[in-house]
């Protein structure tokens, strides 16, 4: 899952200052303290890398913008070590799927290796590195263990074997154990740098798993779990610092922002590199004693910071910069010789099994389309979650060996889309790195879509949980084709959707039976996480996908599409759509239509504020609510009534008695 907040890219000048800051921050060697002053340490980090390895083309404030690259990264780091060749170097994990080179994940494991190249000391999993499932994460530790590579060390603390043990160990969770242990997992590990010894542990969160609906393992609460591994490093080693790798990420509401509760709960740590949540903190979030810190994701930012002992053995943070990673930046030769041949390997096992080529234009656009976090930031309809939603009907409906049932309505949730289409040419890679996320059925990277059958009311049950659930869960919010709906959030929660009709193929309107059977497409991870967002609702909006006849789906990936024997991948879906597109020009390329220059209005914000307005048409679910607050309201006036006469009939009696 991922939500990047607060974070700010600067021009390529300020890059260019911000790292020269950075190499004078970082000493050669620890500067002789004043008195009582303690030991010193420079500290870069990363998170949410998510396999880009190279530089990438991307959307920043309407412009097309290169940032990022390991090799970019690597001359970075390397430039820091040349000042402190102390430097510890730590990742926060999802450093897997999210572009072309995920692809080779389980096979040649290019993330471990590539990081292992950076001089990465120490790494931890997040839950994408489960997209693949058990054996998918089992094969990458093994290729990178076997690679003859430098790796970085991976630590974890909050694997519940003991539960998992006690229940008996299924397949996938003893291939599991068996892949950590061949790998070198441990809960915590000792790192020396200079005079400065560092115990750092691993935490994966409860949103991660929850994001992880391919993960077999169960998880110890992370702060009880932290607690213990903190004491057990205190009691058997010598250590001057404890830091937590961790992926659980924070959140602007405390009572969510789950590394911020790890820091109250464990106040011996002293240093926490959070991620999960794609957070670019440009300024620690200090907790009792405790710096949390952030860069962002992709690769765009290096985190750097400097940190000196105090007299009490506690540790300040005296230097913080996140570091832009942008074009100005030389990138090491020999870390881009290595992302290029991974990417050939790329080329040659993965897209030619789909007629591809890495760098394939397939379609020239003029158009700026919404910024993949725009659409989980602002709770409206989007160009981009307009272009994918339609691609999937198209890739449907156009198959060779196409069934003849049309696809009513499609669906992309935000969660799954991961880059947005600059202006320019946009390639094979440039779609992939858009919806790059999964492996099917087949054991091939890439999420195929599925074909599920929903009733009417299901369908209004969608837009609600778009409505009300999203803003709790914004992995949820939906991008539709087929359908539209609006919505007012002023409403009562569960009750927010006003309208809602789908839209045939000429842009008419068709009410919505609730009864009928009507066919809905998406990808599959949005099928398994259909009961996270039942969850979310307390069950109150469920949904149950059904087959043509109706019979109810008891394992989504028997609702996998395949065309002439292959699964119908969701990016290869997109990549086709945009190439059919016809050619305006004559230049020999598709052009991007002008109807996606702005949002289709799939969905619609209604900003009415009118007490009618806000109260008509109420649902069930909106009479249950206001049944229960009518409930508890008649209580509180009950109690207070009691209340009363007790005190009244207290009085009486004390007055009696005088």
């Amino acid at each position: 899952m991922k939500h990047k907040k607060y974070g700010t890219f600067f021009s390529a000048l300020t890059a260019f200052c911000l790292a020269a800051a950075l190499l004078f921050s970082l000493k050669a060697e620890a500067a002789p303290p004043a008195e009582n002053s303690g030991r010193q340490l420079d500290v870069v980090f990363l998170h949410d890398t998510h396999s880009h390895l190279d530089s990438f083309f991307t959307v920043e404030d309407g412009q097309r913008t290169t940032v990022g690259g390991f090799a970019r990264i690597k001359t970075l780091i390397d430039q820091a070590r040349e000042k402190n060749p102390n430097l510890l170097v730590l990742d926060g994990g999802d450093f897997s799927m999210g572009t072309l080179v995920q692809t080779i994940y389980d096979s040649d494991a290019p993330e471990l290796r590539m990081l292992g190249l950076l001089g990465c000391d120490v790494t931890t999993l997040g839950n994408h590195e489960f997209d693949y499932r058990s054996a998918g994460l089992a094969g990458a530790l093994k290729a990178a263990k076997e690679s003859g590579d430098p790796i970085p060390a991976m630590v974890l603390c909050n694997i519940d074997w003991e539960t998992m043990e006690a229940e008996g160990l299924t397949e996938d969770q003893r291939l599991l154990k068996d892949a950590f242990e061949g790998y070198g997992m441990k809960n915590y590990i000792i790192v020396e740098k200079g005079d400065v010894r560092i115990a750092v542990f691993g935490i994966f969160g409860v949103d991660s798993l929850a994001c992880a609906p391919t993960c077999v393992l169960k998880f110890r609460d992370a702060s009880q779990a932290a607690a213990e591994t903190v004491r057990e490093i205190r009691e058997n080693e010598d250590v001057d610092m404890i830091a937590c790798v961790s992926h659980a990420g924070t959140s602007p509401d405390e009572s969510k922002s789950e590394d911020e509760i790890l820091a109250k709960a464990v106040p011996e740590i002293d240093l926490i590199i959070s991620g999960h949540t794609h957070t670019a903190l440009e300024e620690p979030i200090l907790q009792g004693d405790t710096y949390i810190v952030s860069c962002g994701e992709y690769g765009k930012n290096l985190g750097t910071l400097s940190m000196r002992q105090k007299a009490d053995g506690r540790w300040e943070i005296e230097n913080y910069a996140l570091v832009p990673v942008t074009p100005d930046i030389t990138p090491d030769v020999s870390a881009q010789e290595k992302i290029d041949s991974f990417m050939e390997i790329v080329n040659q096992s993965y897209l030619s099994r789909f007629g591809y080529t890495r760098d394939q234009v397939l379609v020239q656009s003029n158009i700026a389309f919404s910024p993949s976090s725009d659409l989980y930031d602002v709770h409206t309809d989007h160009n981009l979650g307009n272009i994918l939603a339609d691609s999937f009907i198209h890739a449907v409906e156009t198959a060779e060996d196409f069934d003849g049932h049309p696809v009513d309505v499609a669906i992309v949730p935000s969660g799954c889309v991961r880059d947005s289409f600059a202006a320019g040419n946009i390639t094979v890679e440039d779609v992939f790195n858009a919806y790059s996320l999964g492996i099917g059925l087949d054991g091939i990277a890439g999420y195929p879509l599925i074909s599920i059958y929903l009733t009417g009311a299901e369908l209004k049950t969608g837009a609600e949980i778009d409505a009300s659930v999203s803003d709790l869960m914004p992995a949820a919010r939906l991008y539709v084709s087929g359908m539209h709906f609006s919505f007012n959030p002023d409403r009562l929660i569960l009750n927010r959707v006003t309208k809602c009709y789908l839209v045939d193929r000429d842009g008419n309107p068709v009410e919505i039976q609730d009864d009928k059977l009507y066919r809905v497409v998406c990808d599959l991870y949005s099928g398994q996480m259909l009961g996270a967002v039942t969850d979310v609702s307390y069950r109150i909006l469920s949904i149950q996908p059904k087959f043509a006849d109706g019979t109810p789906i008891e394992n989504i990936e028997d609702a996998i599409i395949t065309s002439n024997g292959r699964e119908l991948k969701a990016w290869a879906a997109i990549a086709g759509y945009m190439n059919s597109f016809p050619d305006t020009d004559g230049d020999g390329t598709a052009d991007m239509p002008a109807v996606y220059a702005q949002a289709l209005g799939s969905k619609t914000v209604e900003e009415t504020h009118s007490l009618l307005d806000l109260i008509k048409k109420p649902n069930k679910y909106a009479v249950i609510i206001v049944l229960i607050l009518l409930a508890v309201l008649a209580l509180i006036v009950l109690l207070i009534v009691l209340i009363i006469k007790l005190v009244k009939k207290l009085l009486k009696k004390k007055k009696h008695k005088r």
